[in-house]
């Protein structure tokens, strides 16, 4: 649900802009670390006082994929590792933090680090961050106090209908829930044989992956993170020599091996990276090659991790399934 006040707080003046609304000033894309940074957290705790909140929710979490878009590289852990319980296994949709984690994650997403979210209050406030230090904030309140205090900060707070990255429902996706349905059905078809391995999306552009028997589901499913999304496929091939064979000419394909230790690994690559990937799939144990793109990509089974009484309030969806429409 959208709320009733939307800003715009940056560092860049309004009256350094075109006539397209681009800007065209001096001040640098990248965070200086220091003054102008701190200057932004400072905003947004005066918006969140203003709003009546001391406590926010991680949604959407993120990390960057095989292409990092930032201006600055990521860091190791994507900065978590001392942020949060667990570190990355901490970050995952509905994890509750204090407001002085929230502004941290705020930093690290001003410094670009590799890992993204909204943080939200239902109904109250929300903050993210999109490129180039441009901060979006969110509440149920006009915030009177905190705008002026964003201009005494030397920020430009500017008043929006809606954020340019406002969440929008995946059009492939569907929502299904891994619900007690969905994992008996997942015995069958492991019992059967068409299924042996569960693709655990954490985060966007992260996955985990679990070889399943009928004697590990339950433990697989107790194991898995807040609000996963799963994609459920047919188990690795040990006819290493036929994968490579399937391997195409060009494009993007994902392969996943499992390595003589047993872990599973993945790893998207394009024609310029097959080689690789070839190598590390012929030095394999076993393995597959699985399509990226949306109209190809189509696992046996999905659905979304509901929380504790059954509902689904992952925004995001599952993949779309062999049993759904194309």
């Amino acid at each position: 649900m959208q709320l009733s006040y939307v800003y715009r707080v940056t560092k860049y003046d309004p009256a350094d802009r075109d006539e397209y609304g681009d800007y065209t000033g001096a001040e640098d894309v990248t965070s200086d670390h220091g003054e102008v940074e701190a200057a932004y957290l400072h905003a947004i705790q005066a918006f969140a006082a203003d709003s009546g909140v001391d406590r926010l929710s991680v949604r959407e979490p993120g990390i960057s994929s095989f292409v990092h878009f930032g201006v600055e590289p990521p860091l190791s852990g994507f900065g978590l590792g001392t942020l949060l319980p667990g570190g990355l296994a901490g970050f995952y949709d509905g994890a509750e933090v204090s407001l002085d984690t929230g502004l941290e994650l705020v930093r690290l997403m001003l410094r670009d680090s590799g890992a993204w979210c909204r943080l939200e209050v239902e109904g109250a406030f929300a903050v993210h961050v999109g490129w180039d230090q441009y901060v979006y904030v969110e509440s149920g309140q006009p915030c009177h106090a905190a705008l002026a205090r964003s201009r005494e900060l030397g920020l430009f707070p500017e008043r929006l209908d809606v954020s340019p990255y406002d969440f929008e429902p995946d059009e492939d996706g569907v929502l299904r829930p891994g619900d007690d349905e969905f994992w008996a059905r997942l015995r069958r078809e492991v019992a059967s044989g068409r299924a042996g391995l569960l693709e655990e999306i954490y985060v966007h552009s992260a996955s985990r992956w679990h070889p399943l028997t009928s004697d590990t589901v339950d433990a697989v499913r107790a194991a898995l993170a807040p609000r996963a999304r799963l994609s459920v496929w047919p188990d690795l091939s040990s006819d290493t020599a036929a994968v490579l064979e399937a391997l195409p000419t060009e494009g993007l394909v994902e392969g996943v091996w499992q390595d003589m230790d047993g872990q599973i690994h993945s790893g998207v690559a394009d024609e310029g990276e097959f080689p690789e990937l070839a190598a590390r799939i012929a030095g394999a144990h076993a393995a597959a090659v699985l399509p990226v793109y949306a109209d190809e990509r189509r696992p046996l089974l999905s659905a979304v991790m509901p929380d504790s009484d059954g509902v689904v309030r992952a925004r995001w969806q599952a993949e779309r399934s062999l049993d759904d429409p194309a």
